[in-house]
């Protein structure tokens, strides 16, 4: 699949998404500061939108940076953002982290992918979702729709999606870093499903590949 044949199916699926709602970390990104948004970014991990929303509103009502995170027990972190995924361990991550942000950055968080990287308990998803949404930077988040999706078209070939964020840094147009994530998040939440995916309301289904697909509906 070439870059221009991407712009039509992006344009497609970018028509066939109007309706639905913005995920959890656009709307929190829209009027929260950076430290929250870093937050947010590690509690959505592997959790619904509905559920990510109501946790980060809890903790957001009593934490508005580092410092107040750390000021919480263990055990009042846990509560407040259960029933995220993995909630304990999210809530070990989130102490580590602002420990790490007081101690080595001022308490401010940083504005690269290189120093966001070296920061207790954040990936790269986590890293460029915060570096787009809080810093408007350039980024490319890459989530196992984003990988599933770009293989599944063929534009990569990839085997985790680490491998698959390299490999759309070096072909991807920088017009599409930003949205990229977004646009393949809604998509395979609702057309380009992981299992049984619903190839006859697919609005580029003619362009796909059907790259490791088998039963589909």
């Amino acid at each position: 699949m070439n870059n221009r044949t991407l712009a039509g199916i992006l344009a497609r699926i970018g028509k066939s998404l109007t309706d639905r709602t913005p995920p959890a970390m656009v709307k929190i990104g829209q009027k929260a500061d950076s430290f929250r948004i870093l937050v947010g970014c590690l509690i959505s991990s592997r959790t619904r939108d509905e559920v990510t929303e109501a946790a980060c509103s809890r903790l957001f009502r009593r934490v508005k940076g580092p410092s107040d995170l750390l000021k919480l027990s263990l055990r009042q972190l846990e509560q407040e953002v259960y029933p995220v995924a993995f909630y304990r361990t999210k809530a070990k991550a989130l102490k580590s982290l602002s420990a790490d942000l007081i101690d080595r950055f001022n308490g401010q968080v940083p504005d690269t992918l290189e120093e966001l990287l070296t920061l207790s308990g954040v990936g790269r998803k986590t890293a460029n979702l915060t570096l787009i949404l809080a810093f408007d930077g350039m980024g490319i988040c890459v989530d196992t729709h984003v990988h599933r999706i770009a293989n599944r078209w063929g534009y990569v070939e990839t085997a985790s999606p680490d491998q698959t964020e390299q490999a759309l840094r070096e072909k991807l147009p920088h017009k599409y870093w930003r949205s990229f994530n977004e646009l393949l998040v809604g998509f395979g939440q609702t057309i380009c499903k992981p299992i049984s995916p619903l190839c006859s309301q697919c609005p580029v289904e003619k362009h796909c590949p059907h790259i490791g697909v088998g039963r589909h509906r």
